[in-house]
Protein backbone atom coordinates (compact mmCIF):
# COMPACT_ATOMS: atom_id res chain seq x y z
CA UNK A 1 0.00 0.00 0.00
CA UNK A 2 1.69 3.58 -1.01
CA UNK A 3 0.99 5.98 1.68
CA UNK A 4 2.73 9.65 1.82
CA UNK A 5 4.52 10.36 4.68
CA UNK A 6 2.11 13.54 5.76
CA UNK A 7 -0.35 10.95 5.72
CA UNK A 8 1.89 9.05 8.93
CA UNK A 9 0.41 10.41 11.92
CA UNK A 10 -2.57 9.01 12.98
CA UNK A 11 -5.40 11.97 13.94
CA UNK A 12 -8.75 11.16 15.74
CA UNK A 13 -10.74 12.57 12.99
CA UNK A 14 -11.54 9.21 10.63
CA UNK A 15 -11.73 10.50 6.92
CA UNK A 16 -14.63 9.08 4.92
CA UNK A 17 -16.36 7.96 8.35
CA UNK A 18 -18.36 9.64 10.72
CA UNK A 19 -19.94 7.15 12.51
CA UNK A 20 -19.65 2.98 13.43
CA UNK A 21 -22.22 0.58 14.50
CA UNK A 22 -21.33 -2.70 16.10
CA UNK A 23 -23.88 -5.40 16.07
CA UNK A 24 -23.62 -7.12 19.78
CA UNK A 25 -24.67 -10.49 19.18
CA UNK A 26 -24.13 -11.59 22.75
CA UNK A 27 -26.59 -8.18 24.02
CA UNK A 28 -28.75 -8.11 21.40
CA UNK A 29 -28.03 -4.29 20.67
CA UNK A 30 -26.10 -2.19 18.34
CA UNK A 31 -23.47 0.13 19.55
CA UNK A 32 -23.40 3.80 18.20
CA UNK A 33 -19.72 4.87 18.11
CA UNK A 34 -19.24 8.77 16.99
CA UNK A 35 -15.54 8.65 15.48
CA UNK A 36 -14.62 11.91 15.78
CA UNK A 37 -14.27 11.97 19.62
CA UNK A 38 -14.19 7.60 19.50
CA UNK A 39 -16.70 7.80 22.18
CA UNK A 40 -20.38 6.17 22.68
CA UNK A 41 -23.57 7.81 21.94
CA UNK A 42 -25.89 5.16 22.28
CA UNK A 43 -26.12 1.55 22.41
CA UNK A 44 -29.96 0.02 21.73
CA UNK A 45 -31.69 -3.23 21.12
CA UNK A 46 -32.76 -4.34 18.06
CA UNK A 47 -33.74 -7.94 18.24
CA UNK A 48 -32.73 -11.28 19.09
CA UNK A 49 -29.45 -12.65 17.66
CA UNK A 50 -27.99 -9.59 15.86
CA UNK A 51 -24.97 -10.33 13.56
CA UNK A 52 -24.38 -9.43 9.73
CA UNK A 53 -25.27 -5.84 8.75
CA UNK A 54 -24.78 -3.37 5.71
CA UNK A 55 -25.71 -0.01 4.98
CA UNK A 56 -28.20 1.53 2.36
CA UNK A 57 -26.34 3.62 -0.51
CA UNK A 58 -27.55 6.99 1.33
CA UNK A 59 -26.55 5.76 4.64
CA UNK A 60 -29.92 6.50 5.47
CA UNK A 61 -31.11 2.37 7.03
CA UNK A 62 -29.00 0.07 8.39
CA UNK A 63 -29.65 -3.67 8.35
CA UNK A 64 -29.25 -5.91 10.40
CA UNK A 65 -29.72 -9.80 10.77
CA UNK A 66 -31.86 -11.18 13.68
CA UNK A 67 -30.78 -14.96 13.92
CA UNK A 68 -33.44 -15.83 16.73
CA UNK A 69 -36.33 -13.90 15.02
CA UNK A 70 -36.02 -14.53 11.49
CA UNK A 71 -35.61 -11.34 10.10
CA UNK A 72 -33.67 -7.92 9.60
CA UNK A 73 -33.89 -4.96 11.66
CA UNK A 74 -34.50 -1.90 9.63
CA UNK A 75 -32.76 1.33 11.36
CA UNK A 76 -33.32 4.87 11.01
CA UNK A 77 -29.57 6.09 11.04
CA UNK A 78 -30.34 9.21 12.00
CA UNK A 79 -32.71 8.14 15.39
CA UNK A 80 -30.69 5.11 16.68
CA UNK A 81 -34.05 3.25 15.99
CA UNK A 82 -35.17 0.42 14.78
CA UNK A 83 -38.19 1.31 12.84
CA UNK A 84 -39.44 -1.66 11.04
CA UNK A 85 -38.65 -6.00 11.37
CA UNK A 86 -38.84 -7.85 7.37
CA UNK A 87 -39.11 -11.15 7.42
CA UNK A 88 -36.03 -13.21 5.87
CA UNK A 89 -36.80 -16.65 6.00
CA UNK A 90 -35.08 -18.85 8.84
CA UNK A 91 -31.95 -17.95 10.75
CA UNK A 92 -30.09 -15.39 8.62
CA UNK A 93 -26.77 -14.95 9.55
CA UNK A 94 -25.01 -11.92 7.00
CA UNK A 95 -26.60 -9.72 4.83
CA UNK A 96 -25.83 -7.74 1.47
CA UNK A 97 -27.64 -5.56 -0.62
CA UNK A 98 -27.87 -4.72 -4.19
CA UNK A 99 -25.95 -1.65 -5.35
CA UNK A 100 -29.45 0.10 -5.65
CA UNK A 101 -30.32 -0.86 -2.31
CA UNK A 102 -33.68 -2.10 -3.11
CA UNK A 103 -32.96 -5.78 -2.71
CA UNK A 104 -31.41 -7.86 0.79
CA UNK A 105 -29.72 -10.98 -0.04
CA UNK A 106 -29.11 -13.55 3.21
CA UNK A 107 -27.82 -16.43 3.84
CA UNK A 108 -30.15 -18.82 6.19
CA UNK A 109 -28.37 -21.09 8.12
CA UNK A 110 -30.13 -23.45 8.92
CA UNK A 111 -32.42 -23.62 6.49
CA UNK A 112 -29.16 -24.50 4.16
CA UNK A 113 -30.19 -21.52 2.17
CA UNK A 114 -30.61 -18.08 0.54
CA UNK A 115 -32.63 -15.97 0.35
CA UNK A 116 -33.80 -12.17 -2.05
CA UNK A 117 -35.67 -9.73 -0.42
CA UNK A 118 -37.53 -7.09 -1.98
CA UNK A 119 -37.07 -3.97 1.08
CA UNK A 120 -40.10 -1.83 0.17
CA UNK A 121 -42.47 -4.80 -0.18
CA UNK A 122 -40.98 -7.25 2.48
CA UNK A 123 -41.58 -10.30 0.15
CA UNK A 124 -39.18 -12.97 -0.90
CA UNK A 125 -38.09 -12.57 -4.28
CA UNK A 126 -36.64 -16.25 -4.47
CA UNK A 127 -34.63 -18.39 -2.00
CA UNK A 128 -32.68 -21.60 -3.24
CA UNK A 129 -30.59 -24.27 -1.57
CA UNK A 130 -26.99 -23.83 -1.12
CA UNK A 131 -24.74 -25.59 1.02
CA UNK A 132 -24.71 -26.45 4.52
CA UNK A 133 -24.49 -23.99 6.84
CA UNK A 134 -24.46 -21.25 4.66
CA UNK A 135 -22.56 -17.38 6.72
CA UNK A 136 -20.32 -15.35 4.51
CA UNK A 137 -22.89 -13.09 1.75
CA UNK A 138 -21.19 -10.99 -1.22
CA UNK A 139 -22.81 -9.19 -3.35
CA UNK A 140 -20.43 -8.86 -6.64
CA UNK A 141 -18.98 -5.50 -7.71
CA UNK A 142 -20.96 -5.88 -11.22
CA UNK A 143 -23.93 -6.09 -8.71
CA UNK A 144 -25.20 -9.15 -11.10
CA UNK A 145 -23.92 -11.94 -8.54
CA UNK A 146 -24.65 -13.38 -4.68
CA UNK A 147 -21.26 -14.88 -3.03
CA UNK A 148 -22.49 -17.48 -0.36
CA UNK A 149 -20.16 -19.36 1.70
CA UNK A 150 -20.90 -22.84 2.71
CA UNK A 151 -19.77 -23.68 6.35
CA UNK A 152 -20.24 -27.61 6.32
CA UNK A 153 -19.74 -28.13 2.90
CA UNK A 154 -16.21 -26.02 2.10
CA UNK A 155 -17.00 -24.15 -0.57
CA UNK A 156 -19.30 -21.21 -1.95
CA UNK A 157 -21.85 -21.13 -4.44
CA UNK A 158 -22.30 -18.04 -6.85
CA UNK A 159 -26.26 -17.42 -7.43
CA UNK A 160 -27.60 -15.12 -10.15
CA UNK A 161 -28.45 -11.89 -8.26
CA UNK A 162 -32.21 -11.68 -10.02
CA UNK A 163 -33.20 -15.15 -10.10
CA UNK A 164 -31.13 -17.04 -7.18
CA UNK A 165 -29.89 -19.56 -10.55
CA UNK A 166 -26.32 -21.50 -9.22
CA UNK A 167 -23.98 -20.19 -11.72
CA UNK A 168 -21.41 -21.67 -9.51
CA UNK A 169 -19.64 -24.04 -6.85
CA UNK A 170 -16.14 -22.83 -5.90
CA UNK A 171 -13.88 -25.23 -3.30
CA UNK A 172 -12.33 -23.41 0.15
CA UNK A 173 -10.75 -24.50 2.96
CA UNK A 174 -12.66 -25.94 5.87
CA UNK A 175 -15.42 -23.75 7.41
CA UNK A 176 -15.40 -20.92 5.25
CA UNK A 177 -16.78 -17.67 6.79
CA UNK A 178 -16.56 -14.14 4.75
CA UNK A 179 -15.78 -13.04 1.78
CA UNK A 180 -15.03 -9.85 0.09
CA UNK A 181 -13.91 -8.53 -3.33
CA UNK A 182 -11.46 -6.11 -4.04
CA UNK A 183 -13.12 -2.48 -5.67
CA UNK A 184 -12.60 -3.48 -9.13
CA UNK A 185 -14.18 -6.96 -8.65
CA UNK A 186 -11.70 -8.77 -10.18
CA UNK A 187 -10.80 -10.87 -7.19
CA UNK A 188 -12.45 -12.08 -4.26
CA UNK A 189 -11.46 -13.81 -1.27
CA UNK A 190 -12.76 -16.43 1.29
CA UNK A 191 -11.49 -16.78 5.18
CA UNK A 192 -11.90 -20.53 6.12
CA UNK A 193 -12.20 -20.73 10.00
CA UNK A 194 -11.27 -24.52 10.16
CA UNK A 195 -8.85 -24.77 7.63
CA UNK A 196 -6.88 -21.77 8.55
CA UNK A 197 -6.64 -20.52 4.80
CA UNK A 198 -7.35 -18.13 2.47
CA UNK A 199 -8.93 -18.74 -0.89
CA UNK A 200 -7.98 -16.13 -3.55
CA UNK A 201 -10.68 -16.30 -6.52
CA UNK A 202 -10.89 -15.12 -9.97
CA UNK A 203 -14.10 -13.80 -9.75
CA UNK A 204 -14.91 -13.03 -13.41
CA UNK A 205 -14.46 -16.67 -14.12
CA UNK A 206 -15.09 -17.87 -10.75
CA UNK A 207 -11.99 -19.84 -10.86
CA UNK A 208 -9.33 -20.32 -7.64
CA UNK A 209 -6.31 -18.50 -8.27
CA UNK A 210 -4.74 -20.01 -5.36
CA UNK A 211 -5.53 -21.55 -1.04
CA UNK A 212 -3.04 -20.35 1.30
CA UNK A 213 -2.42 -21.92 4.56
CA UNK A 214 -2.14 -18.72 6.57
CA UNK A 215 -1.33 -20.53 9.89
CA UNK A 216 -3.59 -23.72 11.33
CA UNK A 217 -5.66 -22.88 14.32
CA UNK A 218 -5.76 -20.03 14.24
CA UNK A 219 -9.19 -19.38 12.46
CA UNK A 220 -9.17 -16.49 10.38
CA UNK A 221 -12.79 -14.63 9.77
CA UNK A 222 -13.52 -11.16 8.88
CA UNK A 223 -11.83 -9.48 5.94
CA UNK A 224 -11.08 -6.33 4.53
CA UNK A 225 -8.85 -4.90 1.68
CA UNK A 226 -6.81 -1.93 1.02
CA UNK A 227 -8.53 0.64 -1.47
CA UNK A 228 -5.42 -0.19 -4.04
CA UNK A 229 -6.01 -4.07 -3.40
CA UNK A 230 -2.52 -4.43 -2.12
CA UNK A 231 -3.13 -5.58 1.11
CA UNK A 232 -6.14 -8.26 2.55
CA UNK A 233 -6.76 -7.29 6.33
CA UNK A 234 -8.32 -10.34 8.06
CA UNK A 235 -9.07 -11.51 11.82
CA UNK A 236 -7.21 -14.12 13.50
CA UNK A 237 -9.89 -15.00 15.91
CA UNK A 238 -7.99 -17.58 17.96
CA UNK A 239 -4.89 -15.53 17.71
CA UNK A 240 -6.20 -12.46 19.16
CA UNK A 241 -4.77 -10.55 16.13
CA UNK A 242 -5.25 -8.77 13.09
CA UNK A 243 -3.73 -10.29 9.80
CA UNK A 244 -1.88 -9.10 6.62
CA UNK A 245 -2.14 -10.49 3.45
CA UNK A 246 -0.34 -9.74 0.13
CA UNK A 247 -2.34 -10.69 -3.41
CA UNK A 248 0.98 -10.15 -5.05
CA UNK A 249 3.09 -12.44 -2.96
CA UNK A 250 0.22 -14.56 -1.77
CA UNK A 251 1.65 -15.09 1.60
CA UNK A 252 1.32 -13.19 5.24
CA UNK A 253 3.12 -10.33 5.76
CA UNK A 254 2.52 -8.65 9.22
CA UNK A 255 0.00 -9.42 12.09
CA UNK A 256 -1.16 -6.88 14.57
CA UNK A 257 -1.99 -7.91 18.23
CA UNK A 258 -5.80 -6.80 19.29
CA UNK A 259 -8.21 -8.04 21.94
CA UNK A 260 -10.15 -11.25 22.38
CA UNK A 261 -11.58 -13.16 19.35
CA UNK A 262 -11.64 -10.79 16.59
CA UNK A 263 -14.89 -11.22 14.20
CA UNK A 264 -15.58 -8.93 11.84
CA UNK A 265 -13.70 -6.15 10.75
CA UNK A 266 -13.75 -2.78 8.42
CA UNK A 267 -11.34 -0.45 6.63
CA UNK A 268 -11.97 3.22 6.47
CA UNK A 269 -12.29 4.20 2.80
CA UNK A 270 -8.79 5.94 2.53
CA UNK A 271 -7.31 3.05 4.13
CA UNK A 272 -5.97 4.23 7.33
CA UNK A 273 -7.66 3.02 9.80
CA UNK A 274 -8.95 -0.45 10.64
CA UNK A 275 -11.59 -1.30 12.79
CA UNK A 276 -11.46 -4.67 14.65
CA UNK A 277 -15.02 -6.44 16.58
CA UNK A 278 -13.21 -8.29 19.69
CA UNK A 279 -15.91 -10.24 20.50
CA UNK A 280 -14.55 -11.52 23.79
CA UNK A 281 -13.27 -8.79 24.54
CA UNK A 282 -16.70 -6.50 24.06
CA UNK A 283 -14.83 -3.84 22.56
CA UNK A 284 -13.65 -2.39 19.11
CA UNK A 285 -10.20 -2.00 18.24
CA UNK A 286 -9.26 0.91 16.46
CA UNK A 287 -6.20 0.35 14.53
CA UNK A 288 -3.32 2.69 12.76
CA UNK A 289 -2.61 0.33 9.80
CA UNK A 290 0.33 2.64 9.15
CA UNK A 291 1.92 2.09 12.37
CA UNK A 292 0.47 -1.19 12.70
CA UNK A 293 -1.24 -0.87 16.41
CA UNK A 294 -4.09 -0.68 17.97
CA UNK A 295 -4.42 3.02 19.38
CA UNK A 296 -7.43 3.10 21.28
CA UNK A 297 -10.08 0.27 22.43
CA UNK A 298 -13.91 1.61 22.99
CA UNK A 299 -16.11 -1.12 25.17
CA UNK A 300 -19.44 -2.21 23.32
CA UNK A 301 -22.22 -4.23 24.26
CA UNK A 302 -21.92 -8.34 24.52
CA UNK A 303 -20.21 -9.96 21.98
CA UNK A 304 -19.35 -7.89 18.93
CA UNK A 305 -20.10 -9.79 15.54
CA UNK A 306 -19.58 -6.84 12.75
CA UNK A 307 -18.96 -3.00 12.52
CA UNK A 308 -20.63 -1.12 10.16
CA UNK A 309 -18.64 2.47 8.85
CA UNK A 310 -21.34 4.90 8.70
CA UNK A 311 -19.44 8.18 6.20
CA UNK A 312 -20.43 11.91 6.91
CA UNK A 313 -23.22 13.49 4.35
CA UNK A 314 -26.22 13.44 6.02
CA UNK A 315 -28.24 14.57 9.46
CA UNK A 316 -27.32 13.00 13.16
CA UNK A 317 -29.49 13.60 15.89
CA UNK A 318 -27.28 14.34 19.24
CA UNK A 319 -26.43 11.54 21.10
CA UNK A 320 -29.32 11.12 24.10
Amino acid sequence: MKILAVLAIFAPAVAGAQRLYASNEGGNTVTDIDLQTNTVRKTFPVGNRPRGMALSPDSKRAYVTLGRDDALAVIDVEKDTVIDIVPANKDPEQVALSLDGKVAFVSNEDAAAASAIDLATKKIIWSVPVGREPEGVAVAPTGNRVYISNESDNNVTVLDAKTGRQLATIATGARPRFIAFDRRGGRAYVTAEAGGTMTVVDAPVNRVLKTVSVGDSTRPTGIAISPDGSIVYFANGKANRISLFSPAAMKLIDTIPVGQRPWGIALTPDGMTLYSADGRSNQISVIDVVHKKVVRTIPVGERPYAPLLIPPGHPTAPPP
